[in-house]
């Protein structure tokens, strides 16, 4: 990240058919609102704009603020992430059966998977309707990650023991990590989650003519884990064959979430049409005007909050998306600003700015982040709740506010 912007995390959306994952994909991201900003350039027809739901600082700091590139509702900064919509799975897509390619394909990109799995056990290995609870979700996700597994093996075979004797025969910066990170680097795989795999497989870097086919599946198992962190959405969790398979997953090593895309996208679309007052992961709604809603919309939202938001506190959705960001990839928000005074930047905007970074990032890759001429010519930034100086290798904290002095700026 050092000396360059780096593109923001994408998390793929990602399962078999008829699982709820495009109502997932729909209901994260219905935007509540316009931001003038978006950090992404281009959004693809299978991608879209989701939201991270973090408290806001501006209470903490007795201030006003003018949000730019996120919004701040009621004290919460919704802050826009990239999510991919994978095309749906089945049984040898690294094959190339079904949309196997395709899938795959659009998995290249995302750094971490929320893999909707049907909790209920209503949909059996090919995404066919079934008696709920007559198929196990595990089965799932065992598959999901076979597939992708295979996929990745099936990359390195291509010219392993080519790129194998290379690496053992040496040479000026020629290693195993080195070699590996460029083949992989479509896959938005790095050198650090290679170094990991290896050094978590027990294997020898030095000698990878030597690695049988079996510790290769190893160290893909291992790659795909630490690359492609997964988070399972247990969705349908309203129906009654979910609630044994949720425990049953979560007992599993991958973190599990309960989830109901279909009431968070019936939440989601009430609040855009102006019937009730609702923000993403909130634990309830509030009807706008029962004058204006019809007996069977109130039914609805009332057998929503009966079902979900009472016994499980949120649909999920939210959740979900949250966990994806700060858990698996262990995301802090920062607030750049100019002037540590007023908190603002040079148009006087309060706080106008959420940045999204991965936890290490030190206050000399931010100021990168910001503009590359502000960490070309770095000097010192200033930590807004202390008022202290720091250096350039400062690590960041969540919800730190950080200005920069950099020598252009100081002249």
């Amino acid at each position: 990240m050092v000396g360059k912007k780096s593109r923001p995390y994408s998390i793929g959306i990602v399962g078999k058919p008829n699982v709820g994952k495009s109502t997932f994909f729909s209901a994260a991201t219905l935007a509540p609102a316009e931001i003038a900003n978006y950090p992404f350039t281009t959004i693809k027809p299978n991608r879209g704009v989701g939201y991270l739901r973090s408290p806001c600082v501006h209470d903490e700091f007795g201030v006003e603020d003018n949000p730019a590139n996120s919004l701040c509702v009621d004290g919460i900064r919704l802050i826009p992430v990239e999510l991919i919509d994978c095309a749906g799975l089945v049984p040898g897509a690294w094959q190339g059966r079904g949309l196997g390619n395709q899938f795959l394909d659009e998995l290249r990109k995302a750094d971490a998977m929320i893999h909707i799995v049907d909790a209920a056990g209503a949909t059996d290995i090919e995404g066919r309707r079934c008696q709920p609870g007559s198929h196990d979700p595990l089965e799932d996700v065992r598959f999901l990650e076979i597939e992708i597994d295979m996929w990745v093996t099936n990359i390195l075979k291509r010219d392993w023991q080519k790129l194998a004797r290379t690496v053992e025969a040496g040479g000026v910066g020629v290693n195993l990590l080195g070699e590996l990170e460029e083949r992989l680097s479509g896959l938005s795989i790095k050198r650090g989650h290679i170094f990991q795999a290896v050094q978590e497989s027990g294997l020898n870097a030095d000698k990878p003519a030597s690695w049988s086919d079996e510790e290769l599946l190893s160290f893909v198992r291992n790659l795909r884990r630490v690359a492609k962190p997964m988070l399972i959405a247990a969705n349908k969790i309203d129906l009654p064959t979910a609630e044994a398979n949720v425990q049953k997953l979560r007992e599993q090593d991958n973190l599990t979430v309960s989830c109901s895309a279909e009431a968070e996208l019936a939440l989601r679309r009430a609040a855009e049409n102006g019937l009730i007052q609702y923000k993403p992961g909130d634990c309830n709604y509030k009807v706008i005007d029962e004058n204006a809603i019809s007996k069977t919309q109130l039914t609805a939202l009332e057998t929503i909050k009966e079902r979900i938001l009472t016994p499980f506190g949120t649909t999920g959705v939210q959740e979900a998306i949250n966990a994806a960001y700060f858990r698996l990839l262990d995301c802090i928000v920062v607030y750049p600003v100019e002037d540590i005074e007023k908190l603002a930047n040079h148009m006087g905007e309060v706080l106008p700015d959420a940045y999204l970074v991965p936890y290490g990032t030190t206050a000399r890759q931010l100021a990168y982040l910001v503009h590359t001429e502000l960490g070309d010519n770095f000097i010192y930034a200033v930590e807004a709740r202390e008022r202290k100086r720091v250096g350039e290798n400062y690590l960041l904290k969540n919800r730190d506010v950080i200005t920069v002095v950099s020598a252009k700026k100081r002249a």
